[in-house]
């Protein structure tokens, strides 16, 4: 993935020394440039009366491809400079972003950075720009977090209005809670959502070369720990879906795929498609659900493109007093366990049997999320927790030995009662660390709210 592209533009007034208003903003461009920032800067502007250094800038970026303008304040500065740059890239996130003053000796030596800072902000938000404000202090180190946060949201946002979802089947099990319009889905958010049928894929497959199928088998052989041999047969199976869901995805470039599971793969095809979600996540690094969940298809694309992490679904099967048990039936990305990735053959219910993941999972501290809407309204409910192991516990239903399903239990920042109060469907998307400031800042964007 890439990183976040950012336009520098440094402001300091015309009576502001030029070598310092300079100095301050190569200071800043080179804080940018360490946080990983891909930077096009322009020289300091200045409130001349012509206005040319404004216009100068402007010309500098005019045609060049970036996520977020950085207005960068070294000092006090008539607010119409900033703004008639500003207004030329309206509809693009804004940095307000306010340097400091140093010391020298034992006094304090200041170019006025927040009177500019203090004099734009409320314009600004007034002008209708999608900003965060953020600013310097004297002897303090940059605040780079913010800024970073920021940043990847504003990368975000661009790229998940080119983002394009694969959706196998519709509706699977009849579900509400993973059902989307795709209008509102397309205005405010981004990503553009295909539907194809399982019986394209299964087209596909019978045009397969076997050497393909075979070379898929032996990955799979050479990088999984089987606990119990897996008939062979289950395996090429597997991996010719996979082959064929892998044209698919290819030809129309989709970044995450969400398959009918119960009434698509596991009742018309009679195969559970975990083996299939964890090649195409392993393989490729694309953001996998199952059940045609297109809410939680989309949480992983945002969750991917602020972290940088793959975004695995986990499932609730239990609130307790003080976290709650989650777990996935059928499979974990590789990135998130703890340890190879190992699997079993077996069945549940009256379904044919699979690939079933029995990895176990990365702990520590976590961030859960998940996007829900109501109309063309968007929701962002989101907490952070400490994940642990989880006890000994098992799904009933499964072919005896039951296994030990990947799970966590997610100590919750919040009462769980407070939680399960706003929750908003049974898959959630877990990244790890605390990402909350980047998914306010996206939300912020987007008009999302936050609960």
């Amino acid at each position: 993935m890439r990183r976040p592209r950012a336009a520098l533009v440094g402001f300091g007034e015309v009576n502001t020394p030029r070598d310092v208003v300079e100095r301050k903003c190569a200071q800043a461009r080179d804080a940018l440039e360490r946080l990983g920032l891909d930077l096009i800067c322009t020289q300091p502007v200045s409130d001349v009366p012509d206005g040319t250094q404004a216009a100068r800038a402007v010309e500098t970026l005019s045609g060049q491809q970036f996520d977020v303008l950085v207005l960068c304040l070294a000092g006090w500065i008539p607010s119409h400079a900033v703004v008639q740059v500003a207004t030329e890239f309206a509809h693009k996130p804004m940095l307000l972003w306010g340097l400091a003053g140093w010391t020298e000796g034992d006094r304090l030596v200041t170019t006025a950075d927040q009177a500019g800072t203090a004099a734009l902000r409320k314009p600004m938000a007034d002008l209708g720009y999608r900003f965060k404000y953020v600013y310097n202090s004297p002897g303090r180190p940059f605040p780079v977090g913010r800024i970073d946060a920021f940043a990847r949201a504003a990368m975000a946002e661009s790229l998940l209005k080119h983002a394009r979802i694969g959706l196998m089947g519709f509706r699977d099990m009849n579900l509400y809670g993973t059902l989307y319009d795709g209008v509102s889905l397309r205005a405010r958010i981004g990503p553009e959502v295909e539907t194809f049928e399982l019986l394209e894929v299964m087209q596909r497959m019978d045009s397969l070369a076997a050497h393909a199928v075979e070379e898929v088998v032996d990955r799979v052989k050479a990088d999984w720990i089987f606990e119990t041999p897996a008939e062979g047969e289950t395996l090429r199976k597997g991996a010719r879906f996979y082959l064929a869901l892998r044209q698919k995805v290819e030809e129309r470039g989709y970044e995450a795929v969400s398959l009918s599971d119960v009434d698509g793969m596991k009742k018309l095809a009679r195969f559970p498609p975990s083996m299939v979600f964890m090649l195409l996540a392993n393989e490729m690094g694309v953001c996998t659900i199952p059940e045609t969940d297109v809410p939680g298809a989309v949480t992983q694309l945002v969750t991917k493109y602020l972290t940088g992490q793959i975004g695995a679904y986990l499932e609730f099967y239990e609130f307790m007093e003080d976290r709650v048990l989650m777990g996935v039936p059928d499979y974990v990305p590789a990135e998130v366990t703890d340890g190879p990735v190992t699997v079993r053959p077996a069945a549940f219910g009256e379904f044919s049997a699979g690939i079933l993941n029995v990895s176990k999972v990365k702990t520590g501290r976590v961030t859960l999320c998940r996007l829900a809407s109501t109309g063309d309204r968007y929701t962002m409910h989101m907490v952070t927790g400490e994940a642990v192991q989880p006890r000994k516990w098992e799904e009933a239903g499964w072919s005896p030995p039951a296994p030990h399903l990947p799970g966590l239990e997610i100590v919750l920042d919040v009462p769980v009662q407070d939680f399960a109060q706003k929750v908003m469907g049974q898959h959630y998307i877990i990244s790890y660390g605390d990402n909350t400031e980047a998914f306010r800042d996206l939300c912020g964007l987007l008009g999302v709210d936050i609960v």
